[in-house]
């Protein structure tokens, strides 16, 4: 089933886990060849060995048959035209145009063979940051913004996926037609050769300009686009309270900076590339003026023929093509280069929660006992600690009652239950055996949870009742909701069990989103459950239905409930007080209530007119 007890961001706002997940100095340095992101992705073409070979002997046939047809030209000029032969003129016209024909069909095969690896190859990697970002503990996903996350899975991934599948066999290639084409017009003219090559040493110049400067361009456009998904996905998510709060214009002002900043980051890569690219070009139009004067001329003093001087016009063009393409290649290059950086610092993220070597799996006949002992935590080093020293037990098969203010650390329990989180020192044991030494499915397979934000996903609510139970049959899934007292409102709707979930839940209310829950950990049959308060959102007589379903839970289960309205929790088998990181009181409701002491001061604050506690997450 699915985990994930509600844990309020410790030491970071969302602004600054932003700003500190996208990269800040780093996106503003480093190399234009990063050979290590080069080498790590080129391993995702290993599987595409056939259809890359494939690709590189098609690129092979385009590179011979473009220095082919101009030299063709030259020979129709030469031996055929001046000379009026008709039958070599046709013999040479029917080879141009079959290599014509020819390229154009391998240059077809080339970019399918292309597109079909690059497609696999951007699934694939996509599917492997998927399955690392499941991984990671949850300590990680409390300091990231998921929109810079989803950034980085489908707009990284996508620029580093055009540089593997068309930019690698493109930039091979370009280079063997720039190679071809220089021996060519060197064996054809010399002179003529040396000539077009006088505007190379300005074209290197342009490049090593275009490139110093794009390095860092093109980071801060992979950091800023980053930024707007991040604002985007967070201020969709929380526009119910930007409405309720009127805050309107203060988001979309704050969602104009960083898109403005997007769009000043992409026109300064673009101003970069819209002057490199005219300057190439005009320096290819630059070398065809030379040829096509001193050329003129030599043909004039017939020191070359006709036909060399078209063929050399011909090649000179060509020439630039792949000179273009390649300075092209470079903004890919750069892209990809900034791109895969991000990519491998999030693949090469360790879970900071991992299974210990020769962990075993926990097998749990009963309801086992739970023990706390020395406990400290905090959620990161730096961080204030959140647990000292605490020693608690529970009982097999004892509902316990967390209890306290917001802040004091009763969700911190829970989560260490299911170690979502590391210890920093004591241990936390199930029947006796440190959590650290089992696997982390096996454990979480043990454990149901009920948060207070329930969460359900789309699909319809049969799939989120039988989410911890892929393979759990209709009766078994309506057997669980008649339990959990959901059966009567899932039936009364049209389409009953195959009832779509709207995103967010928003086609049922608060009540009903927690009982689909709690038929969801009853058909898991939890050895260990955990309950956010469930009812703390939700009016009486849901929370009548609620109460009277979590008693059938309770049943042959060890339960930790995290309490806020304290009239929930009179009749646990242990309540425990919570304050700064310690159990300061312990027992049953009317002990603790004759004792006067920290749970009578609760209860009298919430029921003595003191006001309601926070039902906020712990």
């Amino acid at each position: 089933m699915g985990f994930g007890i509600g844990v309020s961001n410790p030491g970071m706002g969302p602004r600054g886990a932003l700003d500190s997940f996208s990269g800040g100095e780093e996106d503003r340095r480093g190399a234009v060849f990063n050979k290590r992101v080069v080498t790590r992705m080129l391993a995702y073409l290993r599987p595409y060995r056939r259809q890359m070979t494939l690709a590189v002997l098609t690129m092979l046939v385009i590179t011979a048959l473009t220095l082919l047809t101009p030299y063709l030209l030259k020979l129709a000029i030469d031996q055929a035209i001046t000379h009026g032969d008709r039958e070599e003129l046709i013999r040479l016209s029917v080879y141009t145009a079959l290599a014509y024909t020819a390229l154009y069909g391998a240059t077809a095969v080339q970019q399918y063979l292309l597109s079909w690896v690059g497609q696999r190859v951007l699934a694939n990697l996509r599917s492997e940051l998927f399955a690392h970002l499941q991984k990671l503990s949850l300590g990680y996903h409390d300091t990231h913004i998921v929109g810079v996350t989803v950034s980085r899975v489908m707009n990284d991934v996508a620029a580093i996926n055009e540089l593997l599948s068309q930019g690698v066999i493109t930039l091979a290639g370009d280079v063997l037609v720039l190679a071809g084409i220089m021996a060519i017009m060197l064996s054809m003219s010399s002179y003529l050769a040396l000539l077009a090559f006088t505007v190379l040493p300005l074209m290197v110049l342009a490049t090593w300009w275009f490139s110093s400067r794009a390095r860092g361009a093109f980071r801060r456009t992979r950091t800023s686009v980053a930024r707007v998904v991040g604002d985007l996905a967070e201020d969709i998510s929380g526009v119910r309270v930007i409405q309720a709060f009127g805050q309107e214009n203060t988001s979309q002002e704050r969602f104009n900076q960083v898109n403005e900043a997007n769009r000043d980051a992409n026109i300064s890569a673009m101003n970069l590339s819209f002057i490199f690219l005219p300057a190439i070009e005009f320096l290819g139009v630059l070398a065809t003026v030379i040829v096509l004067w001193f050329g003129g001329q030599a043909v004039a003093r017939e020191a070359v023929t006709l036909g060399t001087l078209v063929a050399f016009l011909s090649y000179v063009t060509r020439f630039f093509q792949p000179v273009q393409e390649l300075s092209r290649m470079v903004t890919t290059l750069q892209s990809a280069m900034a791109g895969g950086e991000q990519v491998l610092r999030l693949l090469d993220t360790p879970p900071e929660v991992q299974d210990r070597p020769g962990a075993v799996e926990l097998t749990l006949d009963g309801a086992p006992r739970i023990d706390f002992e020395a406990v400290d935590f905090r959620y990161r080093p730096g961080l204030p600690i959140v647990l000292s020293g605490l020693d608690l037990s529970i009982l097999p098969g004892q509902t316990v009652a967390l209890v306290g203010a917001t802040g004091a650390g009763k969700s911190s329990i829970a989560n260490l239950i299911a170690r979502f989180y590391e210890v920093e020192r004591g241990a936390v044991k199930i029947n006796g055996v440190d959590v650290r030494d089992v696997t982390q499915t096996s454990l979480r397979r043990q454990i149901g949870l009920v948060p207070q934000d329930a969460f359900l996903f789309s699909g319809s609510i049969a799939d989120n009742i039988r989410y911890g139970r892929p393979d759990a049959t209709d009766a078994e899934v309506e057997q669980a909701a008649r339990l959990a007292n959901a059966h009567e409102f899932i039936s009364a709707r049209p389409e009953g069990y195959q009832t779509l979930v709207q995103e967010g839940a928003a086609n049922l209310s608060v009540g009903q989103r927690q009982l689909v829950c709690i038929a969801r950990a009853i058909l898991t049959d939890p050895r260990i459950l955990i309950l956010d308060e469930a009812t703390s959102n939700v009016d009486s007589l849901t929370e009548a239905l609620i109460q009277d379903a979590l008693r059938a839970l309770f049943q042959g289960r060890t339960s930790v409930v995290i309490a806020h309205r304290l009239s929930t929790i009179r009749n646990a088998d242990l309540i425990c007080v919570v304050e700064g990181g310690r159990v300061v009181e312990q027992g049953r409701h009317a002990e603790l209530l004759a004792r006067g002491g920290a749970y009578a001061a609760l209860y009298q604050r919430q029921f003595g007119g003191g006001g309601q506690p926070e039902a906020g997450h712990s």
